[in-house]
């Protein structure tokens, strides 16, 4: 190298010391890699990947391995190999990542003595136990790893070995002993152990973990010290397609849906950037979740189809949004085959809230009540308070549906105030809707009416058309104003929500020609000669 080359190489480094990960990436591009020794091969393979450059990362850990191989340094080409195997699985390269496992195993083996390697190797075997269903086998190999960490004194391998143990437990239904292992695993990135890869691997993957089992509290904390540590990688790009995924959940939770739908275009976008495509699957679905949920049911349809496309399952919200359609047979048919697949406790979680909803719609409630029951249970177990607040609903909807409202008013007003407590307005006005129903079947009217209106003016509020629409008819007077009939207040209920006669008459299985005779007499009836007038007078009489 002349002596500018070394210059240049000597401020990548000095960036590299700093965490400017950008700056060093850049610095080490305009030196070239010819030249550069096994260890800054190694480290400019760190910062391509942090900046989003996959392909640099492995072509510099190849050159990485073979240098630290030709230096008879087997160590140092054994964690080459395996962070090769690591980088390329996450791209779904999976013959490759599978390759490069076999060869750090060999590696290790060649070595002969004990090492960390072998740590790494357990951690690596650990993965494909998880992808073969064997966590028992799973479990002994993190327990592996993690000892092997705590023996050669590797923050990096104890971390991550700590966080696997922790989804493993929780994996196989031990939820506290789960929690506890990520909790302690994310205590040793806030405190600054671990290298910039490993720390941004442990923060995604401990929220995951608590994301899967509704655990959003520890969800909500843990996504803030991920975006603080974010903010603070110059030119950071991988991990924070995941952070804005992670905004994005609890923003949806908490009803800002425009905010949530933006932060998964984000993370679809870095997502797109990082060449790992088949993440944006899972932006896809959350997407779909919320369009369902405001009623743009062609708009999920095409996000839940693009996330299929990308080979994510985009159930049970599929199912739901077919419920929402009036395909009912089919939300049904997608349930029975969910239900009857083999599931840990993570799955059941997702799966029972969606699953009582359908069999209830469709009549079912024999087959619902068992699953409340098993929601109930399961949010015992963990402790999770959107957990404990689904379950709350979930009973009370079963027994509302079998016919026992006074049974199910106790279940609802918990839920409501669980739902509240978990800052989800959306869920706690479906809450409130339900006790309204009950207080109906009551023949508690007035109280009703207070319950109804309250989740009508939050359904409003947060864009969430349908359930708005079902409160309204549920505050629907027994006798229509005005002298309209039933069919009238209707088509006037749709006008008012901005439908055209055409989507009024697809809506309501009319002709347009007839559509347009029930707006004449409408208009006939309330003396009011438009369409914005109808719409005021439906909104004034709480027909809307």
């Amino acid at each position: 190298m002349n002596r500018r080359t070394l210059d240049v190489v000597d401020q990548a480094a000095d960036h590299f010391a700093r965490g400017d990960w950008k700056a060093a990436y850049d610095a080490w591009s305009r030196s070239g890699l010819d030249g550069l020794g096994a260890a800054e091969l190694d480290h400019f393979s760190t910062a391509a990947g942090l900046v989003g450059h996959h392909d640099e990362l492995v072509r510099a850990l190849q050159r990485a391995f073979l240098a630290f191989r030709d230096e008879g340094d087997l160590r140092g080409a054994a964690r080459c190999a395996f962070h090769l195997s690591m980088n390329t699985g996450d791209h779904g390269e999976h013959a490759l990542a599978a390759g490069w496992a076999a060869r750090a195993a060999e590696l290790v083996d060649e070595i002969g003595e004990d090492c960390v390697e072998r740590g790494w190797i357990a951690f690596l075997r650990m993965f494909r136990a998880i992808g073969e269903g064997d966590f028992t086998r799973a479990q002994t190999l993190a327990d592996e790893a993690n000892a092997t960490g705590r023996r050669f004194h590797d923050p990096d391998l104890v971390a991550m070995s700590t966080c696997a143990q922790g989804r493993v437990a929780i994996y196989t239904g031990h939820f506290t002993e789960g929690l506890g292992h990520l909790d302690d695993s994310m205590v040793r990135v806030v405190s600054g152990e671990l290298s910039s890869f490993i720390a941004g691997h442990v923060y995604c993957t401990a929220i995951e973990g608590c994301q899967e089992i509704g655990e959003f509290g520890r969800v909500a904390e843990w996504t803030a010290a991920l975006e603080r540590w974010c903010d603070t990688q110059p030119g950071l790009l991988a991990f924070t397609g995941q952070c804005a995924v992670h905004r994005g959940q609890l923003l949806r939770l908490r009803g800002a849906w425009d905010d949530a739908l933006r932060e998964y275009s984000l993370a679809a976008e870095r997502y797109l950037e990082l060449g790992t495509t088949g993440a944006i699957g899972l932006t896809a679905v959350e997407t779909g979740d919320v369009l369902r949920l405001r009623g743009d049911l062609d708009g999920a349809d095409a996000a839940y189809q693009r996330a299929a496309d990308l080979g994510v399952d985009p159930q049970p919200g599929l199912a739901l949004l077919w419920l929402a359609s009036g395909r009912g047979t089919a939300a049904l048919g997608a349930v029975n085959r969910l239900l009857a697949e083999p599931g840990g406790p993570v799955q059941r979680c997702h799966l029972l809230p969606a699953a009582v909803d359908v069999l209830l719609d469709v009549g079912e409630v024999d087959r619902a009540r068992p699953l409340a029951v098993e929601l109930s249970s399961l949010a015992t177990s963990i402790g999770s308070l959107t957990l404990t607040a689904a379950a709350a609903t979930a009973l009370g909807a079963v027994e509302l549906d079998s016919g026992d409202a006074a049974g199910a008013l106790p279940y609802l007003r918990r839920a409501h105030q669980q739902w509240t407590q978990a800052s989800s307005p959306y869920d706690a006005a479906v809450a409130r809707l339900l006790s309204g129903r009950c207080l109906l079947a009551l023949a508690d009217p007035s109280s009703a009416d207070r319950e109804l209106t309250a989740a009508r003016a939050t359904f409003r509020r947060l864009g969430a058309v349908p359930m708005a629409e079902l409160a309204s008819s549920l505050l629907a007077p027994a006798s229509p104003p005005g002298g309209l009939t039933a069919r009238e207040v209707e088509v006037l209920r749709l006008v008012a929500t901005g439908r055209s006669n055409p989507q009024v008459a697809a809506e309501l299985v009319l002709s347009e020609k007839t559509v347009a005779r029930h707006l004449s007499n409408i208009f006939g009836k309330l003396d009011v000669g438009s369409r914005t007038a109808a719409a005021a007078y439906a909104f004034e009489h709480g027909l809307v």
